[in-house]
């Protein structure tokens, strides 16, 4: 495996923190040197002509990705595939700029990658089905959980995931505070609140995707909040930065309010909208079933697993009374709240 680019210093930062994943990983001495050996540093780019998979994962910038994908014409071998590793613009787009769009395709890795399972692989409308199954194949092949998804605004799990964390940051702008928030969201099964994973995933990335996402909806997510405008903008991007939404410098928060106070709907506002988005996604054939959703949800975000994922959830409450719910929530906060046709379906 050959790793490209065009400085020197990200090379050397990515060998840096490959070894520590080894060590993270309880490698031993040789198995990191083995591993480490695997792992060629190209800064030009010698290792293409040869490479059956190139993966893309510079920022999301069109222009930046175009003048890479232009780099690549003439040098890819035969039958190679590019694939980018973006997760917030369409590749419909991207594949505009790349010499055979039916050999390109998504991989969408989770931050931080060595600890998260779930791989999107994404197509779009020219993907060779070849192309889907080798990179299904090779998520196989290094550990990973692959869910084929279709290009569409967000995919399916930050299309989902923006939703939940949006809607808590306008609890925060209507005086909710961000423990109660968090500790609702952990008493229903999460992992951790939608403040702390905002901030864990990195204010500036949630700010980004969110923005990529509101024009590209049918119905709205909830307005940007300007909480975390100000925060990206101080440069308080979360857990990478040590000070986001909560302070970061002493270690993880452990938030467990007292409810007593919160807003009876509380729970409601951040899952259903979660819910939602999820059924949407089944309605447009984003992804084949709901068992893909409930198990890229649960890999990739930690959705409540005793639950046994949202479709599970949502068929175990009842699509009635959660459509009956949402309608309630959309007549009391806005029509983001709006359920989804796809519910009379479930």
């Amino acid at each position: 495996m050959t790793l490209g680019d065009v400085a020197l210093d990200p090379l050397a930062e990515a060998v840096k923190q490959a070894r520590a994943v080894c060590k993270n990983k309880h490698l031993s001495n040789i198995e990191t040197r083995d591993a480490l050996d695997r792992m060629m540093p190209d800064p030009h780019g010698y290792g293409i002509a040869r490479a059956d998979l190139i993966i893309e994962a510079v920022p999301e910038k069109p222009d930046l990705k175009e003048k890479i994908y232009n780099g690549l014409k003439g040098r890819m071998k035969q039958g190679a595939i590019l694939a980018s590793n973006t997760s917030s613009l369409r590749l419909t787009e991207l594949k505009e700029g790349v010499a055979d769009p039916s050999r390109f395709a998504g991989l969408h890795f989770f931050n931080p990658v060595s600890k998260m399972d779930l791989v999107e692989v994404v197509r779009h409308a020219d993907t060779a089905e070849d192309v889907i199954c080798r990179l299904a194949a090779f998520c196989g092949e290094i550990g990973k959980l692959p869910v084929q998804v279709t290009d569409s605004f967000g995919f399916l799990v930050n299309r989902a995931l923006m939703p939940y964390l949006m809607e808590a940051m306008m609890l925060m702008d209507e005086g909710v505070d961000k423990e109660v928030i968090d500790t609702a969201a952990i008493r229903f099964g999460m992992p951790m609140g939608p403040v702390a994973l905002a901030d864990q995933v990195g204010l500036d990335i949630c700010l980004h995707v969110a923005e990529s996402l509101k024009d590209g909806l049918d119905k709205p997510m909830a307005d940007i909040s300007n909480g975390l405008r100000k925060k990206v903008k101080r440069g308080d991007t979360g857990k990478k930065a040590g000070q986001g939404f909560y302070d970061w410098s002493q270690g993880a928060p452990h938030p467990n309010a007292d409810l007593d106070n919160a807003p009876d709907d509380l729970t409601d506002r951040l899952i259903l909208p979660m819910l939602n988005a999820c059924v949407e996604c089944l309605r447009k054939n984003v992804v084949k079933d709901a068992n893909a959703i409930d198990g890229a949800m649960i890999f990739a975000t930690g959705f409540a697993p005793f639950r046994g994922g949202p479709m599970r959830y949502a068929r175990a409450r009842g699509a009635k009374e959660i459509r009956e719910r949402l309608e309630e929530l959309a007549g009391k906060h806005g029509e983001r709240l709006t359920p989804d046709v796809g519910w009379q379906d479930l």
